[in-house]
Protein backbone atom coordinates (compact mmCIF):
# COMPACT_ATOMS: atom_id res chain seq x y z
CA UNK A 1 0.00 0.00 0.00
CA UNK A 2 1.29 3.43 -1.34
CA UNK A 3 2.45 5.07 1.98
CA UNK A 4 1.12 8.51 0.99
CA UNK A 5 -2.18 7.79 0.84
CA UNK A 6 -2.69 7.91 4.42
CA UNK A 7 -0.68 10.72 5.07
CA UNK A 8 -2.80 12.93 1.83
CA UNK A 9 -6.26 12.09 3.32
CA UNK A 10 -4.79 12.89 7.32
CA UNK A 11 -3.87 16.09 5.56
CA UNK A 12 -7.12 16.89 4.30
CA UNK A 13 -9.01 15.89 7.64
CA UNK A 14 -6.75 17.73 9.64
CA UNK A 15 -7.15 21.09 6.19
CA UNK A 16 -11.02 20.27 6.78
CA UNK A 17 -11.33 20.46 10.69
CA UNK A 18 -9.09 23.73 11.15
CA UNK A 19 -11.44 25.14 8.52
CA UNK A 20 -14.57 24.61 10.53
CA UNK A 21 -12.83 26.08 13.44
CA UNK A 22 -14.70 29.26 14.12
CA UNK A 23 -12.88 32.64 14.03
CA UNK A 24 -10.38 33.43 16.64
CA UNK A 25 -12.25 36.17 18.86
CA UNK A 26 -11.60 39.69 18.43
CA UNK A 27 -8.23 40.01 21.24
CA UNK A 28 -10.24 43.50 21.60
CA UNK A 29 -13.26 43.78 24.08
CA UNK A 30 -14.02 47.57 23.83
CA UNK A 31 -15.54 47.14 19.99
CA UNK A 32 -17.95 44.50 21.30
CA UNK A 33 -19.26 46.80 23.56
CA UNK A 34 -22.66 48.75 22.32
CA UNK A 35 -23.25 51.08 25.45
CA UNK A 36 -21.88 53.91 27.51
CA UNK A 37 -21.40 53.51 31.17
CA UNK A 38 -24.54 55.80 33.38
CA UNK A 39 -23.11 58.72 35.37
CA UNK A 40 -20.67 61.42 35.22
CA UNK A 41 -18.84 61.61 31.88
CA UNK A 42 -14.45 61.09 32.83
CA UNK A 43 -11.94 60.94 30.20
CA UNK A 44 -9.19 58.71 31.75
CA UNK A 45 -5.70 58.02 30.22
CA UNK A 46 -4.39 59.23 27.05
CA UNK A 47 -5.63 59.99 23.95
CA UNK A 48 -3.86 56.65 22.45
CA UNK A 49 -4.21 54.48 25.88
CA UNK A 50 -7.21 55.35 27.67
CA UNK A 51 -11.54 55.45 28.23
CA UNK A 52 -14.46 56.69 28.38
CA UNK A 53 -17.27 56.56 31.08
CA UNK A 54 -20.58 58.60 30.92
CA UNK A 55 -20.30 59.21 26.87
CA UNK A 56 -22.75 61.38 25.65
CA UNK A 57 -24.08 60.05 21.91
CA UNK A 58 -23.95 62.45 19.13
CA UNK A 59 -27.04 62.92 16.73
CA UNK A 60 -26.71 60.97 13.18
CA UNK A 61 -27.92 64.75 11.80
CA UNK A 62 -27.68 68.16 13.64
CA UNK A 63 -27.83 72.00 12.06
CA UNK A 64 -25.20 72.15 9.87
CA UNK A 65 -23.57 68.17 10.33
CA UNK A 66 -24.31 64.52 9.68
CA UNK A 67 -22.66 61.21 10.94
CA UNK A 68 -21.21 58.71 8.49
CA UNK A 69 -20.34 55.35 8.91
CA UNK A 70 -23.05 54.91 11.50
CA UNK A 71 -22.49 51.15 11.76
CA UNK A 72 -18.95 51.66 13.08
CA UNK A 73 -20.51 52.91 16.27
CA UNK A 74 -18.12 55.52 16.76
CA UNK A 75 -20.24 58.73 17.43
CA UNK A 76 -20.00 58.64 21.28
CA UNK A 77 -17.86 61.03 22.84
CA UNK A 78 -16.80 63.12 26.00
CA UNK A 79 -20.47 65.70 26.19
CA UNK A 80 -17.38 68.56 25.28
CA UNK A 81 -16.85 66.90 22.00
CA UNK A 82 -20.31 66.41 20.92
CA UNK A 83 -21.02 70.34 22.08
CA UNK A 84 -18.04 70.89 20.23
CA UNK A 85 -19.69 69.11 16.67
CA UNK A 86 -22.68 70.81 17.73
CA UNK A 87 -21.66 74.28 18.48
CA UNK A 88 -19.23 73.99 15.03
CA UNK A 89 -22.44 72.90 13.09
CA UNK A 90 -24.31 75.63 14.10
CA UNK A 91 -21.78 78.14 13.23
CA UNK A 92 -21.11 76.59 10.06
CA UNK A 93 -24.57 77.17 9.15
CA UNK A 94 -24.75 80.07 10.50
CA UNK A 95 -21.75 81.43 7.79
CA UNK A 96 -23.82 79.51 5.04
CA UNK A 97 -21.43 76.74 4.69
CA UNK A 98 -22.74 73.60 3.08
CA UNK A 99 -23.21 70.51 5.55
CA UNK A 100 -20.18 68.94 6.86
CA UNK A 101 -19.73 64.98 7.45
CA UNK A 102 -18.67 63.63 10.75
CA UNK A 103 -16.89 60.44 10.90
CA UNK A 104 -14.73 58.53 13.96
CA UNK A 105 -15.10 59.98 17.39
CA UNK A 106 -15.06 57.38 20.24
CA UNK A 107 -16.73 54.12 20.84
CA UNK A 108 -19.46 53.98 23.63
CA UNK A 109 -16.59 53.65 26.42
CA UNK A 110 -13.85 54.56 24.31
CA UNK A 111 -10.80 52.34 24.75
CA UNK A 112 -8.60 50.89 22.27
CA UNK A 113 -10.01 50.70 18.10
CA UNK A 114 -9.48 47.30 15.81
CA UNK A 115 -8.53 49.62 13.74
CA UNK A 116 -8.30 52.53 11.62
CA UNK A 117 -6.90 54.96 14.58
CA UNK A 118 -4.32 54.31 17.49
CA UNK A 119 -5.78 57.37 19.16
CA UNK A 120 -10.04 57.97 19.87
CA UNK A 121 -9.81 56.38 23.01
CA UNK A 122 -10.72 59.17 25.71
CA UNK A 123 -13.51 60.85 23.65
CA UNK A 124 -12.15 63.66 23.09
CA UNK A 125 -10.79 63.06 19.24
CA UNK A 126 -12.95 63.55 16.02
CA UNK A 127 -12.69 62.97 12.66
CA UNK A 128 -14.23 66.51 10.46
CA UNK A 129 -14.24 65.57 6.31
CA UNK A 130 -13.32 68.50 3.88
CA UNK A 131 -15.65 66.82 1.74
CA UNK A 132 -19.14 68.87 1.56
CA UNK A 133 -22.82 67.91 0.90
CA UNK A 134 -24.58 71.12 -0.57
CA UNK A 135 -27.79 69.24 -0.90
CA UNK A 136 -30.01 67.41 1.67
CA UNK A 137 -28.26 64.79 3.36
CA UNK A 138 -28.67 61.16 2.34
CA UNK A 139 -30.04 58.48 4.20
CA UNK A 140 -28.44 57.02 7.08
CA UNK A 141 -27.73 53.57 4.91
CA UNK A 142 -26.42 55.63 2.33
CA UNK A 143 -23.74 57.06 4.46
CA UNK A 144 -21.30 54.08 4.61
CA UNK A 145 -19.71 54.15 1.48
CA UNK A 146 -19.90 57.73 0.54
CA UNK A 147 -17.28 59.50 -1.69
CA UNK A 148 -14.30 61.21 0.24
CA UNK A 149 -11.54 62.31 -2.13
CA UNK A 150 -8.39 63.36 -1.03
CA UNK A 151 -7.96 67.38 -1.46
CA UNK A 152 -4.51 67.09 -3.08
CA UNK A 153 -3.64 66.59 -6.29
CA UNK A 154 -2.08 63.27 -7.79
CA UNK A 155 0.68 63.86 -6.83
CA UNK A 156 0.65 65.00 -3.44
CA UNK A 157 2.78 67.87 -3.56
CA UNK A 158 -0.28 70.37 -3.89
CA UNK A 159 -3.62 71.02 -2.87
CA UNK A 160 -6.57 70.47 -5.69
CA UNK A 161 -7.96 74.10 -6.13
CA UNK A 162 -11.35 71.79 -7.42
CA UNK A 163 -11.68 70.81 -4.11
CA UNK A 164 -9.82 72.37 -1.43
CA UNK A 165 -11.33 76.54 -1.18
CA UNK A 166 -12.96 79.59 0.57
CA UNK A 167 -15.04 76.70 2.33
CA UNK A 168 -12.87 74.05 3.46
CA UNK A 169 -10.61 77.24 5.00
CA UNK A 170 -13.59 78.26 6.80
CA UNK A 171 -14.81 75.48 8.56
CA UNK A 172 -10.72 75.00 9.55
CA UNK A 173 -10.99 78.50 10.60
CA UNK A 174 -14.20 77.91 13.13
CA UNK A 175 -13.32 74.85 14.63
CA UNK A 176 -9.41 75.88 15.14
CA UNK A 177 -10.73 78.76 16.71
CA UNK A 178 -12.55 77.39 19.30
CA UNK A 179 -11.72 77.51 22.79
CA UNK A 180 -12.09 73.62 23.54
CA UNK A 181 -9.69 72.51 20.63
CA UNK A 182 -6.30 71.82 22.11
CA UNK A 183 -4.79 70.98 18.14
CA UNK A 184 -6.25 69.98 14.43
CA UNK A 185 -4.62 67.31 12.51
CA UNK A 186 -4.41 68.27 8.58
CA UNK A 187 -1.88 67.34 6.20
CA UNK A 188 1.79 69.15 5.82
CA UNK A 189 0.69 70.23 2.06
CA UNK A 190 -3.08 71.78 3.45
CA UNK A 191 -0.93 73.78 6.16
CA UNK A 192 1.35 74.78 3.86
CA UNK A 193 -0.82 76.19 1.52
CA UNK A 194 -2.33 78.35 4.48
CA UNK A 195 0.69 79.78 5.25
CA UNK A 196 1.17 80.90 2.00
CA UNK A 197 -2.41 82.06 1.15
CA UNK A 198 -2.69 83.90 4.20
CA UNK A 199 -1.19 87.00 5.38
CA UNK A 200 1.17 87.04 9.34
CA UNK A 201 -1.40 88.90 10.99
CA UNK A 202 -4.25 86.24 9.75
CA UNK A 203 -2.29 83.37 10.64
CA UNK A 204 -2.61 83.41 14.25
CA UNK A 205 -5.57 80.36 14.17
CA UNK A 206 -2.93 78.29 12.12
CA UNK A 207 -0.93 77.49 15.48
CA UNK A 208 -3.18 74.96 16.32
CA UNK A 209 -2.65 73.18 13.09
CA UNK A 210 -0.17 70.33 13.34
CA UNK A 211 0.78 68.75 10.33
CA UNK A 212 0.82 65.07 10.32
CA UNK A 213 0.58 62.11 7.62
CA UNK A 214 -2.89 61.28 5.84
CA UNK A 215 -5.43 63.39 7.08
CA UNK A 216 -6.32 64.76 3.04
CA UNK A 217 -9.49 64.31 3.01
CA UNK A 218 -10.29 65.28 6.81
CA UNK A 219 -8.85 67.13 9.68
CA UNK A 220 -8.53 65.84 12.85
CA UNK A 221 -9.84 67.65 16.26
CA UNK A 222 -8.71 67.09 19.24
CA UNK A 223 -10.17 68.59 22.57
CA UNK A 224 -8.30 69.53 25.54
CA UNK A 225 -8.85 67.45 29.04
CA UNK A 226 -11.72 68.55 30.36
CA UNK A 227 -11.66 69.95 33.79
CA UNK A 228 -13.81 67.72 35.73
CA UNK A 229 -11.75 64.84 34.41
CA UNK A 230 -8.53 64.44 36.43
CA UNK A 231 -6.85 61.36 35.17
CA UNK A 232 -7.15 62.44 31.86
CA UNK A 233 -3.62 62.79 30.57
CA UNK A 234 -3.25 66.41 28.81
CA UNK A 235 -0.26 66.40 25.67
CA UNK A 236 2.29 68.86 25.50
CA UNK A 237 1.23 71.97 24.78
CA UNK A 238 1.66 73.00 20.52
CA UNK A 239 4.53 75.32 20.40
CA UNK A 240 4.19 79.06 19.94
CA UNK A 241 3.70 80.69 16.61
CA UNK A 242 1.94 79.88 13.45
CA UNK A 243 4.11 76.70 12.60
CA UNK A 244 4.75 78.22 9.31
CA UNK A 245 8.56 77.07 9.28
CA UNK A 246 11.64 75.06 8.58
CA UNK A 247 9.88 71.99 10.16
CA UNK A 248 6.18 72.28 8.36
CA UNK A 249 8.96 72.67 5.43
CA UNK A 250 10.53 69.09 6.57
CA UNK A 251 7.37 67.41 7.08
CA UNK A 252 6.06 68.72 3.04
CA UNK A 253 9.96 67.67 1.57
CA UNK A 254 9.25 64.02 3.03
CA UNK A 255 5.48 63.51 1.24
CA UNK A 256 6.13 62.05 -1.75
CA UNK A 257 2.90 59.90 -2.21
CA UNK A 258 0.13 58.78 -0.37
CA UNK A 259 2.17 57.62 3.16
CA UNK A 260 2.08 54.02 3.28
CA UNK A 261 0.87 52.80 7.24
CA UNK A 262 2.03 49.65 8.87
CA UNK A 263 -0.86 46.96 9.87
CA UNK A 264 -2.39 47.81 12.71
CA UNK A 265 -0.94 45.89 15.71
CA UNK A 266 -2.94 43.63 17.42
CA UNK A 267 -1.15 44.30 21.05
CA UNK A 268 -3.62 46.51 23.14
CA UNK A 269 -1.95 49.23 24.49
CA UNK A 270 -1.91 49.38 28.71
CA UNK A 271 -4.42 51.52 29.86
CA UNK A 272 -5.19 53.15 33.26
CA UNK A 273 -6.46 50.88 36.04
CA UNK A 274 -9.91 52.66 35.96
CA UNK A 275 -10.92 51.70 32.66
CA UNK A 276 -11.20 47.95 33.45
CA UNK A 277 -13.92 49.37 36.14
CA UNK A 278 -15.38 51.29 33.05
CA UNK A 279 -14.75 48.28 30.56
CA UNK A 280 -16.74 45.25 32.98
CA UNK A 281 -19.31 48.09 34.54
Amino acid sequence: MNRTFPQFYAAVALLCCRLALPAAADPNPWGGVIAPTSGQAQAIGGYAHGCLAGAARLPTDGPGFGVIHLSRRRYFGHPDTVAFVERLGRRAHAARLPIFYVGDMAQPRGGPLSYGHASHQTGLDVDIWFTFDRGALPAPASREAIALPSMLRPNWQAVDPERFGADQIALLRLAATDPKVERIFVNPVIKETLCRQLRPGERSWLERLRPWWGHDDHFHVRLRCPADSPECEAQAPVPDGDGCDDVLESWVRQQHGPPRFAPPKRKLPVLPTECRVVLER
